[in-house]
């Protein structure tokens, strides 16, 4: 008797190597030197990029040559289904958001030259509109999007020599879905997963962070090299779509 065919189909339709749909929308906080405001599929996320002309006093009392780059992450409490809390009305940030900001900050600072930075601090705000799996990815995507146009701005204004950035970031999330690899998990499929795992890459190819745990479950090493393959591919089309953006950015205040 034949074996009966199983059908494999993810909560929104996509393929299983298939990225959400991908907005960059720039220029979204006129205040800032450099904005946009990111969309993974329903999961938005506002990234704004300012410059102050000093550096933290660490800098200042150890003599540390150069600039410092650094990040600020939030959730907005309409972000989510049930209204989520501000971390001022609780009097300090939560673990989750103290992690994500950290790992926003060091994976942009992974492709910048401080160096070349001198004498300033750029400090990126990624602040969670709408959440459905995967701000963390979108937020230092969308990151870098936004610091990437403040510092063609400073170039542009001769406060700066050089760009800093040696290399594109971003990052997107994998899994295994009901037994099955996926791309860029949504909340329904991230909630389900047995392996969730986040990938940070730059536009070369290089690693800068892997997370990646198993969820009451285990993974083989086949396994993990098969999501490597799929975040390898997302990273490639999201590099893609961020030059795009950046571009149509600067053109535009040209």
């Amino acid at each position: 008797m034949p074996e009966r065919e199983t059908t494999f189909t993810r909560p929104d339709g996509r393929a299983t190597d298939q990225l959400r749909k991908v907005r960059f929308e720039t220029g979204i906080a006129p205040h800032a030197l450099g904005s946009v405001l990111v969309s993974f599929g329903e999961t938005r996320v506002i990234c704004a990029a300012a410059v102050d002309e000093r550096v933290p006093g660490w800098m200042r009392a150890q003599k540390v040559e150069g600039g410092w780059m650094t990040a600020e992450y939030s959730m907005l409490p309409y972000s989510t289904l049930e209204r989520k809390q501000r971390d001022i009305s609780r009097g300090k940030a939560d673990g989750r958001t103290i992690e994500i900001q950290r790992l926003i900050g060091r994976s942009l600072r992974a492709v910048f030259d401080l160096k070349k930075l001198t004498g300033k601090t750029l400090w990126i705000d990624c602040d969670v509109l709408q959440a459905d799996g995967g701000t963390r990815t979108a937020s230092i995507t969308g990151a870098y999007v936004a610091a990437q146009i403040a510092v063609r701005k400073l170039l542009a204004a001769g406060k700066l020599a050089e760009n800093p950035f040696n290399d594109s970031i971003a990052a997107v999330s994998v899994g295994v879905y009901q037994d099955v690899p996926v791309l860029d998990l949504n909340y329904l499929e991230d909630k389900a997963a047995t392996v969730d795992a986040n990938l940070v890459m730059t536009g070369t190819g290089r690693y800068v962070e892997i997370q990646s745990s198993g969820e009451e479950a285990t993974f083989t090493r086949q396994e993990m090299n098969t999501l490597l393959d799929l975040g390898s591919k997302g990273i490639a089309e999201l590099t893609n779509l961020q030059e795009a953006a950046i571009q149509t950015a600067v053109h535009a205040v040209v």
